[in-house]
């Protein structure tokens, strides 16, 4: 080999999480995708494909399949990374070591459920990912959610993959598809994920080794890094939520309240989110499932998965966090979603909390916590200071204009207002379930 191969062959070449043919056009985007450490820091280069454009990339560091955090680095005008700015960010962040080995039975089977309604091109990437998961045993059922065309059904058909199933539920709401995806599942565990990420080819098998280390582990979620940062609202959600950022191994349970939770078992930003979880099938059976008044598509707009995680810790049951097992979530670009986005988590907010309010036991335990919810009324599920990691704080100067500061400016208001008539849709909600 010439030392002009040995060269070549030290290029190390990065894929985009999310790939798009268009060029940025705003100055604060970012270029998004993940990259290992060891290969990085032994290459003579790297390069990333599609970064052309790009002033910035934000790359999710790895020692195999251990997340070790983010660094934020420059590039260039030719896609590639500044050797000398990101050999000492990948060296400063923290070392990662093996969790101990799984002592449980092995997991085996996997059913993964998307819940989708109307969104045939993002249903379409999402499958392709789950199918090419690094897992031996698993199974995907695409639910079609009141759909308005056969679009969804279109693109299940078009993968002629055996492991691939498209369900039909007519009744509208994301709790319904679910629940759908469960009945219907046959893995010993379940694993929901929304139809706008994209998961990483080891989320099956993290998942797995999660379960299989705690016999007493029922639900497990994972780290939801934002796929794209192309525009100034994507920054915001990426800013706005915990679930992006939740880098530590931990496992939860009522049994040993973590000292750092002052709120548990209702610190919801620190359990993750619906849009990467997973749970037992025998124990989300026996809980019930996902609760039909609450979430996307219901008059209570969200908290389904905040209902779903603390029913898991009250009930006996442990919940894990596993950042090994991560997707890619794509955000919405438009504006008027950071409306939507704001009277969702509130209004999901006040819901939730109007269930707790119905049953003695959750509701002694939301009283003895009243007034520290109080001050984090509206942070619930989004994460206060305390739980909100610092390890992408470049981003914190990306340019905005005056329009987006207006459009923003009231959203923390909106949140507000709209957890106040949570428990009023709550019970509408509850009602049209009836119905």
């Amino acid at each position: 080999m010439t030392d002009h191969q040995a060269t070549v062959s030290r290029v190390l070449t990065i894929a985009p999480a999310m790939p798009s043919p268009d060029a940025p056009t705003w100055a604060g985007a970012a270029w998004v995708g993940a990259i290992d450490r060891p290969a990085a820091l032994a290459a003579s280069a790297v390069e990333l494909a599609g970064a052309v454009g790009f002033d910035r990339a934000r790359l999710l560091v790895r020692d195999g399949r251990e997340v070790a955090g983010f660094v934020d680095v420059a590039v260039d005008a030719s896609g590639d990374v500044d050797q000398a700015e990101l050999g000492p960010a990948l060296r400063a962040l923290r070392a990662t070591s093996l969790p101990a080995a799984p002592q449980g039975a092995p997991v085996g089977r996997i059913s993964v459920v998307i819940g989708t309604r109307d969104r045939p091109e993002d249903v379409r990437r999402c499958v392709a990912s789950v199918l090419a998961s690094a897992y031996d045993d698993f199974e995907v059922f695409v639910v079609d959610n009141a759909p308005t065309t056969t679009a969804t059904r279109d693109v299940v058909a078009s993968f002629r993959d055996a492991r691939l199933h498209h369900v039909l539920e007519a009744r509208p709401g994301v709790s319904r598809a679910r629940n759908a995806g469960l009945a219907l599942a046959t893995g010993s565990v379940v694993a929901f994920v929304d139809d706008d990420v994209v998961v990483d080819r080891h989320w099956l098998a993290a998942l797995a080794d999660a379960y299989a280390r705690d016999a007493d582990v029922v639900c497990v979620t994972g780290l939801v890094p934002s796929g794209e940062l192309r525009n100034p609202t994507q920054r915001y959600f990426d800013e706005r939520v915990t679930w992006a950022r939740n880098l530590d191994r931990r496992v939860f349970r009522t049994s040993a309240p973590p000292a750092d939770l002052p709120l548990f078992p209702f610190s919801v930003g620190a359990f993750g989110t619906g849009a990467n979880m997973s749970l037992r099938r025998d124990a989300a059976l026996a809980l019930g499932g996902f609760d039909v008044a609450l979430g996307p598509g219901t008059p209570s707009r969200a908290g389904e998965d905040p209902d779903l995680f603390t029913r898991v810790l009250f009930s006996g049951g442990a919940l894990a966090v596993e950042p090994s097992a991560f997707v890619w979530h794509k955000h919405r670009s438009d504006r008027e979603a950071l409306r939507a986005q704001a009277l969702g988590y509130g209004t999901g907010l006040g819901a939730w909390v109007a269930k707790l309010m119905t049953q003695p036991r959750t509701a002694a335990a939301v009283l003895r916590r009243a007034v520290g919810a109080l001050r984090q009324l509206g942070a619930l599920g989004q994460g206060g200071s305390d739980q909100v990691s610092t390890a992408v704080s470049a981003s914190a100067g990306w340019p905005v204009d005056d329009e987006f500061r207006a459009a923003t400016a009231g959203l923390k208001r909106v949140e507000l207002v709209a957890a106040l008539g949570g428990p009023w849709r709550y019970l509408r909600g509850r009602l049209r379930a009836r119905g």
